[in-house]
């Protein structure tokens, strides 16, 4: 709803103010189609010879996620955190083989099941499991661990900022081809020398509606979703942040309580619980 407000409140503003200062809007809807086509077309032709087909499909993957809310909310951290710590606290007392059997299966574990948030993502879940299947089998130390998360991360990062470049890029590229369908509009124009000039005028309005175009795709649609995608992509790894300290805080030998407290303050100041607040959450689940 927001990203709706905001083009709404973008492009209402500008064709707006063109309006009210006396600019005929009928120009610039009759020159649109073409210049559209020039601009849109070249853009949308270069994005798909700049990028491989997995980036093409997860820009477009994208998309969707763009027009909701964050998922990444107070309530899925309070809810992850009970996870980790009835899994520390499972493994504190009953030792590490105990978690074999849910690490193994998590789809139906009844440990997982008690958290519908986070115990549905598979994307959490795998790196969850993952890490608590390598705990288990003993052989790594905590910097081992430590060092293979921060590469996962980092590589789920690079991964994740691809589709937000090739944004960029094409945001980048939009005020040239306005550019390019503004020279076509005035070559075109000097092959009518001989026109009035009332004809003149508006071959030359028609060019320059190319540029004008060009760069308000670029900064005022394009650009913005870029801008957008990078700060999703930031949530999504903060919460990797997250289970990685509590985890390494367990191995460290943290009690399931510190530990969880260790992952409360990685988090974003604007999704961060209180201390009492995690601990009520924690202990009523």
């Amino acid at each position: 709803m927001i990203v709706l407000i905001g083009y709404l409140l973008c492009l209402g503003c500008i064709f707006g103010a063109f309006i009210i200062h006396g600019g005929n809007i009928s120009v610039i809807l009759h020159a649109m189609p073409t210049e559209m086509m020039a601009i849109g077309g070249g853009a949308i032709g270069a994005f798909l010879v700049n990028n491989q087909p997995k980036v093409i499909k997860a820009v477009l993957g994208n998309f969707g996620p763009l027009l909701k809310g964050s998922k990444y909310t107070k309530d899925r951290y309070m809810e992850l955190m009970a996870m980790l710590y009835e899994i520390l606290q499972k493994v504190r007392k009953e030792g590490l083989m105990s978690i074999e059997k849910d690490v193994d299966d998590p789809e139906n574990s009844p440990l997982f099941k008690k958290y519908p948030i986070v115990g549905s993502d598979h994307h959490v879940i795998e790196f969850v499991t993952d890490y608590l299947r390598m705990m288990v089998s003993g052989n790594l130390n905590s910097h081992e661990i430590e060092a293979l998360m921060d590469n996962e991360i980092e590589t789920h990062h690079n991964e994740g900022h691809q589709p937000v470049a090739a944004i960029a890029r094409l945001a980048g590229a939009l005020p040239a081809f306005g550019i390019v369908a503004a020279v076509l509009g005035v070559v075109n124009t000097m092959g009518s020398v001989g026109q009035p000039p009332a004809v003149l005028g508006a071959m030359i309005g028609s060019a320059l509606v190319g540029t004008f175009l060009g760069i308000l795709l670029a900064y005022g649609v394009v650009e913005p979703i870029g801008g957008l995608m990078e700060q999703k992509l930031d949530e999504a790894t903060k919460e990797l942040q997250v289970i990685k300290t509590v985890l390494l805080a367990s191995m460290q030998g943290y009690a399931p309580q510190v530990a969880i407290e260790f992952g409360r303050k990685v988090l974003f100041s604007t999704e961060r619980p209180s201390f009492v607040e995690l601990e009520a959450h924690v202990k009523k689940k």
